[in-house]
């Protein structure tokens, strides 16, 4: 289980309590990290409390606030078991509730990542929800209700996770399901927040859509960025040899110019030149980057040499 909490000193005791109670009622164990995200309340005295009575519980301290992707990265991370589960710390998912019900799902179906859908949701980011939502069936074919909310992922897709920055754990479906991961959602429990207040604020709409936008390009063309980068150079040359072609017909048949549009056929013409060539960058550090990555993985995986360093 993974638990970001930012204020959250009125909720999070009873998050806790009700995760380490669905480890019993699913009849396994399991561990539970919370990131307390330079809170300001007593959020931290209640987590070190929890921490002497739940040997289970490891939680981590940023002494300002990094943002919730910042605390799911460290938490996936530092997370031992074969399914991550994302649950927030204001208790409108229930943790007795839903992490059953998400896991005997995942089980059940054969999945690799299984997403809760809000039933009788009541709150303020609804329009905002459902906005998000069309974006992720729109770029990813995601084809989920609620895809910002709490989820069940198998190791091996924590594990395949690309480094995650901004606010790119609104997108963690539309990652998986680049990976070819199975995913589907199940139904799950939701109440108002009984304490605290929210975080989201409408500002992230705007900034949600430009990163959704990234992630679309980077999971596409991060590997192959000649094919988005030479495309458009190769487009636009083509548009300015027809411009060119046209205007040498139209002087020839009726000694007719038209420097206007000639000149714009040219710029676009250096501009398509300067796309390819910055295709042809981009293909040279993705093979760079592809090459440094593959001698730390042979260098991770050689053993520690045998005896006392000489």
């Amino acid at each position: 289980m993974v638990i970001p909490a930012r204020d959250e000193e009125g909720t999070i005791e009873e998050v806790v309590r009700r995760s380490f109670q669905a480890f019993q009622e699913l009849g396994r164990p399991g561990e539970v990290l919370v990131v307390n995200d330079g809170s300001r309340d007593g959020t931290g005295a209640v987590l070190a409390r929890l921490a002497q009575e739940y040997p289970e519980l490891r939680v981590f301290t940023n002494r300002r606030s990094q943002g919730m992707t910042a605390a799911l990265q460290r938490m996936f991370t530092a997370s031992r078991g074969e399914i991550v589960i994302l649950i927030p710390a204001d208790m409108e998912a229930d943790p007795l509730q839903d992490v059953p019900t998400l896991v005997r799902h995942l089980e059940r179906e054969d999945l690799d990542v299984v997403a809760g859908w809000r039933q009788g949701r009541r709150d303020g980011k609804v329009l905002a929800s459902a906005i998000y939502n069309w974006v992720i069936r729109w770029l990813a074919g995601v084809q989920v209700h609620d895809g910002n909310w709490i989820k069940a992922m198998r190791r091996e897709v924590i594990e395949s996770l690309p480094p995650l920055r901004s606010d790119w754990h609104r997108f963690l479906l539309m990652m998986a399901a680049h990976q070819g991961f199975r995913i589907g959602e199940v139904p799950t429990f939701y109440q108002p927040r009984p304490a605290g207040s929210s975080k989201f604020g409408f500002s992230r709409i705007p900034i949600s859509f430009l990163d959704a936008l990234v992630v679309k390009f980077l999971l596409t063309f991060s590997r192959a960025p000649m094919r988005f980068f030479g495309g458009l150079g190769l487009l636009g040359m083509v548009i300015s040899l027809a411009t060119f072609l046209y205007l040498t017909g139209l002087y020839i048949t009726i000694g007719k110019q038209q420097r206007p549009i000639f000149i714009a056929a040219g710029i676009l013409a250096v501009i398509s030149v300067l796309l390819l060539l910055v295709g042809f960058l981009a293909e040279l550090i993705v093979s760079q980057g592809e090459r440094i990555g593959e001698l730390e993985r042979r260098l991770s995986a050689q053993e520690p040499p045998e005896g006392p360093p000489k």
